[in-house]
């Protein structure tokens, strides 16, 4: 099971935010890139960048944090935020973004998720962002009478292939995952689900990979030292 370490950009800085709120904002570091190669160091296989002004805002923000991260190591980028156009998709992916996580998207435009899953095969994952078990979207600052189900049902028709779910409640806590939820979200998508939101201790881990989640994005964990990395891996490579 992949561990995916998270760089939340906002204003160019690594941040996180308390269960989504703009407000709560804590700044882990002013070096995006300088971040990706510790996590890189660390073990990281994978990394998850989300441009939080583009999330907020609609259009990609952070690009230029978001580059000089591509350019500072060779792991595979996911990226969020801001990405509603199929433009913005290939732009991009034409800087070496494997895979593009649409959220707002995906509920407002499902012809866009659409067209990026036929034009960038496999790269394409919806991002269910959900409170209370509906899906909240710009930012999630905007919530919808949207069931977080009913969307991966309508996604999988327009040929989405992964899903990251987000327990938004959970977010920023250091609690631990909405393990029911993400069961349900297994059993729905029946196809790849990483898992986002209070993961932070390696039971957390093991328990999400029994469940059979293909992934687990952490953040605050990380940047706290609550969870470390390095022992993480150890953990469930042991499993």
């Amino acid at each position: 099971m992949d561990v995916i370490p998270a760089i939340d950009l906002r204003g160019g800085r690594c941040v996180r935010l308390f269960q989504g709120d703009y407000d709560k904002e804590t700044v882990f570091s002013d070096n995006p890139a300088a971040t990706a190669c510790r996590w890189r160091d660390l073990g990281a296989t994978r990394l998850h960048v989300v441009d939080l002004d583009g999330a907020k805002d609609g259009v990609l923000t952070n690009a230029g944090a978001i580059q000089a991260i591509l350019s500072a190591v060779e792991l595979p980028v996911g990226l969020g935020g801001g990405l509603r156009t199929i433009e913005t998709i290939d732009l991009v992916r034409s800087w070496g973004i494997d895979r593009v996580h649409l959220g707002t998207a995906a509920a407002r435009d499902p012809a866009l998720v659409r067209t990026a899953c036929l034009q960038h095969p496999g790269a394409v994952v919806v991002s269910v962002d959900a409170r209370d078990g509906k899906v909240a979207v710009d930012g999630w600052r905007t919530a919808t009478s949207t069931d977080a189900l009913d969307l991966i049902r309508e996604m999988l028709d327009v040929g989405v292939g992964r899903f990251v779910y987000t327990d938004i409640a959970r977010d920023g806590t250091n609690t631990e995952p909405n393990f029911q939820a993400l069961q349900q979200v297994v059993a729905t998508a029946l196809c790849p689900v990483v898992a986002a939101g209070g993961v932070s201790s390696v039971a957390h881990l093991q328990r999400l990979q029994q469940i059979g989640v293909e992934g687990a994005i952490i953040g605050q964990a990380l940047y706290t030292g609550e969870l470390d990395l390095p022992e993480a891996l150890r953990a469930l490579a042991a499993c």
